[in-house]
C-alpha cells in the first residue's frame, strides 16, 4: 500500500522526527510553519553559517521562531529536551552534529510525549537514530517553469507508524501552504 502524504506529513505531535539533505533546513521551516504555533530552533553557535531570521520570513512570521544557540551539542540537547517537555512551543528543532546514542534519542521522544511538542533534529547523511519517529530526506528539484524555484523532492525513510513513500512538494509564499506535486510530465 503506498504513503498518502497527509499520512505522513505535518509531522506527527508528541514525537521527534529527523531529517537530512541539502534542503533539510527548508523541510524544517516548514514544518515549523505547519504548527502554527511558536517555535524554537537550537544549534550550536561555532558553527560557521547563520540562520536568517529575514528568509525564515517565507515560511513564517520570524517573532515565531526563536533561535537559540549553544556551546556545544550537549547543551542542545539539553536545551531542545527542557523545550520539548515544558510544552510552551508547538514545536523544537536541533540541529545535530554528530549521532545520537540511543539514550539520547529516547530521552528527546520522552520529553517530546511529556509536553506534547513536535521535534524534528536536523542529521547529516547517515546519523540517524534508532528513536526517531521518521527520518526523511529533503532535496531541492530544478523546475524549468519557474525562475524562484521552490520544487523539492521529500522522501520519508523511516517510519515507525506507517510506510514509505516520496512526494515532490512545493512551497506557496503568498498562501504559505504546501502542495504536493506530480512529477513532471505527469
Amino acid at each position: 500500500m503506498p504513503a498518502t502524504f497527509h499520512n505522513a506529513f505535518p509531522l506527527r505531535s508528541g514525537r521527534v522526527h529527523e531529517v537530512s539533505g541539502p534542503a533539510s533546513v527548508s523541510f524544517a521551516a516548514i514544518a515549523g510553519a505547519t504548527v502554527r504555533s511558536k517555535g524554537l530552533w537550537v544549534r550550536e553557535g561555532w558553527q560557521s553559517e547563520q540562520l536568517n531570521p529575514i528568509a525564515l520570513s517565507h515560511f513564517m512570521t520570524p517573532a515565531d521562531i526563536l533561535i537559540a544557540q549553544t556551546r556545544d551539542q550537549i547543551d542542545s540537547l539539553a536545551v531542545a529536551e527542557e523545550a520539548l517537555k515544558d510544552g510552551s512551543v508547538g514545536f523544537v528543532i536541533i540541529e545535530i552534529t554528530r549521532p545520537l546514542d540511543l539514550r539520547e534519542g529516547r530521552r528527546l521522544q520522552l520529553a517530546a510525549k511529556a509536553g506534547r511538542t513536535t521535534g524534528l533534529c536536523l542529521i547529516p547523511e547517515g546519523m540517524g537514530s534508532n528513536a526517531a519517529e521518521t527520518r526523511w530526506n529533503a532535496t531541492p528539484l530544478f523546475d524549468p517553469q519557474r525562475k524562484d524555484s521552490t520544487l523539492m523532492r521529500w522522501e520519508i525513510n523511516k517510519n515507525k507508524s506507517g510506510t514509505i513513500g516520496a512526494w515532490n512538494v512545493r512551497w506557496d509564499q503568498e498562501t504559505r501552504r504546501l502542495h504536493v506535486v506530480p512529477p513532471a510530465g505527469k
